[in-house]
């Protein structure tokens, strides 16, 4: 089996240095939008962009899939790429504290990703 688009992501966000990489499962969960979040933050808008482009590539080049629809690029404070079945939020630090968006589906089923 091939790598999954959920873990092509937080490859790529771990590349770029993304901070507490987090994919959240919520297909069990009914009122959910997506099938899985997959969550990270960054010090720096430059650097929220810079992982946001590095997943569009790394995704693209890894299992020839494009980005939906994107948000949030403008400031860089919290990007959202939405690829249907898994939706990508990049947060600045501050806002990923104040947002808690892991909190919100805290009965997900949770896997943290580490640079190795």
């Amino acid at each position: 089996m091939g790598k999954t688009l959920v873990d092509t992501i937080a490859e790529a966000m771990l590349e770029k240095k993304g901070q507490d990489v987090v994919a959240l499962d919520l297909s069990k969960i009914g009122t959910a939008i997506s099938d899985h979040f997959v969550v990270c933050n960054a010090d720096s808008t430059t650097n929220v962009s810079a992982i946001a482009d590095k997943i569009e590539e790394h995704v693209i080049e890894t299992l020839g899939r494009k980005v939906v629809r994107s948000q949030g690029r403008e400031n860089g404070f919290w990007v959202i790429l939405d690829y249907g079945e898994v939706v990508v939020h990049i947060f600045l630090t501050q806002y990923r504290s104040f947002y808690r968006l892991e909190d919100l589906w805290a009965d997900a089923d949770r896997k943290e990703y580490r640079d190795e």
